[in-house]
């Protein structure tokens, strides 16, 4: 099934997608008139190719992302240092737990893509599951690991043929998504499937 995604502050850059793929990219009008049929996915903001978070193993393998229902002990913030060894040191479970609320995290921020060497099997089955893509991590590693790095790092334009992989941000454009950073998503797309979308 055709769903065709178009969001309110860009709809010159609409998307088709036809299952993992993008079909088509161009004028939310054009494609409509084309393809009648899509189910149609309004979004307010911009759409963009999504981001790569470099910081792959720091994010899924280093910090601990509390369960909700650690919140009250542990906070909602993924956690760093010693805290976060002893509990990840407590076995594979806790260490899986923690690696897919990381991934569900990074969805969250528009995340589509991560780089750095993952080593741990529960990271990687985490990544792999949710569809993320794994890049080349940049030579000099900008600031420090969060959710919504600074400075944010785009992937390359959308088009089709290519996966459709991408998230939409509630901003008016790409400067204020600068500066109010990757928490401001509001759908993240991976292989055609809506895998975060803010309530």
């Amino acid at each position: 099934m055709l769903t065709l995604h178009v969001a309110d502050a860009s709809p010159g850059t609409a998307v088709l997608v036809d299952g993992a793929l993008i079909a088509a990219v161009g004028p939310h009008e054009e494609l409509a008139a084309a393809h009648p049929d899509a189910r149609l996915r309004r979004w307010p903001g911009i759409m963009t190719p999504g981001l790569l978070n470099p910081y792959g193993p720091e994010l899924l393998e280093q910090a601990y992302h509390p369960d909700p229902r650690e919140a009250d002990r542990l906070g909602t913030e993924p956690l760093f240092g010693l805290r976060a060894r002893a509990l990840l040191a407590s076995g594979p479970s806790a260490r899986g737990a923690s690696a897919r609320r990381g991934v569900q995290r990074l969805l969250a921020h528009g995340t589509v893509a991560v780089a750095g060497e993952l080593r741990s099997r529960e990271a990687v089955d985490a990544v792999r599951r949710a569809g993320l893509a794994l890049a080349g991590r940049p030579a000099a590693l900008p600031g420090t690991p969060a959710l919504s790095p600074v400075p944010l790092v785009l992937l390359p334009p959308l088009a089709a043929g290519k996966p459709a992989r991408f998230a939409v941000f509630d901003v008016p454009d790409r400067d204020a998504l600068v500066r109010e950073g990757a928490s401001t998503c509001v759908a993240t797309v991976v292989a055609g499937r809506l895998v975060h979308r803010r309530r």
